[in-house]
């Protein structure tokens, strides 16, 4: 008889776009409930010291700690890049961030060894992308480029309007005349431009969706710890911020289709 565990995932983020990584893993584990966290009070992170993302990230970590969680995701780029290592370090719980999944997933996916990443400033400025696909493939041709009014875009729902066409094909003309044929989301608010994006891009490039290769390495995390959940019924799904629910729910719920009911509360500056 395999073990069960059938305490939530906890999952957090500076703010909404990590609801694009709670999708997937709810799509891919339907029976696991989730708690999610977003740091919507301090958003965005990616402006912010290496020094201070720790210290917010570990805020968030212990948050879902005091919710008897199995494991953590950090469904942030920002705070995967500064906090993840460091994290792993500190606390006794399984931790994924979204970096890695990605990265392993472009470097596979290539054939021409050059790959794109998109991404705010702060992610596209530490490299950790770049570092990490350069590690697993040295020969691997990487540009970067930050593109920092898509989030804007998303979180006003705009993302299927010429607007959101008009800008991507002005950011991703340099990736374009790079001739790159995998493309990394490497913002969890830009699987929602998608379509947008695909289409700017063309047939011949592979867009990697972090969010989904992220979810996918949480499902072979819990199984090989034997952490899955056997309940038979429908997950749930509880949701936390340190500010502006209101917000939350309407730019929440356009990402998840679905009406968000519940939205606590959290004092996080405590913790």
């Amino acid at each position: 008889m395999s073990k069960m565990d059938n305490r939530p995932i906890g999952i957090f983020d500076s703010g909404i776009g990590g609801l694009t990584v709670l999708k997937e893993i709810s799509e891919q584990l339907p029976h696991e409930d989730i708690i999610y966290f977003g740091d919507t009070a301090r958003v965005p992170y990616g402006t912010r010291s290496t020094e201070t993302v720790i210290k917010y990230s570990f805020q968030c970590i212990k948050f879902l700690l005091s919710k008897n969680i199995k494991a953590i995701v950090i469904a942030c780029n920002t705070a995967t890049s500064a906090a993840l290592k460091t994290a792993l370090e500190h606390f006794d719980v399984p931790i994924i961030g979204v970096i890695d999944p990605g990265v392993k997933t472009a470097v596979a996916t290539t054939k021409n060894n050059k790959i794109g990443i998109i991404g705010t400033t702060g992610t596209i400025n530490s490299e950790a992308y770049q570092k990490g696909i350069r590690k697993l493939n040295k020969s691997a041709e990487v540009i970067g480029i930050a593109c920092p009014l898509f989030v804007p875009i998303v979180e006003d729902g705009w993302e299927d309007t010429e607007i959101a066409m008009m800008t991507a094909e002005k950011y991703l003309i340099e990736l374009k005349e790079h001739n790159i044929d995998t493309l990394v989301l490497g913002c969890t608010h830009y699987p929602i431009l998608r379509y947008t994006l695909s289409k700017v891009m063309g047939d011949n490039v592979n867009l990697v969706n972090p969010a989904y290769e992220t979810a996918k390495e949480v499902k072979q995390l819990l199984k090989s710890k034997d952490m899955l959940s056997n309940k038979a019924d429908k997950s749930k799904q509880e949701f936390y911020v340190s500010d502006d629910p209101e917000k939350f729910r309407r730019i929440g719920g356009n990402i998840l289709n679905k009406n968000i009911v519940d939205i606590e509360m959290v004092e996080i500056e405590n913790l």
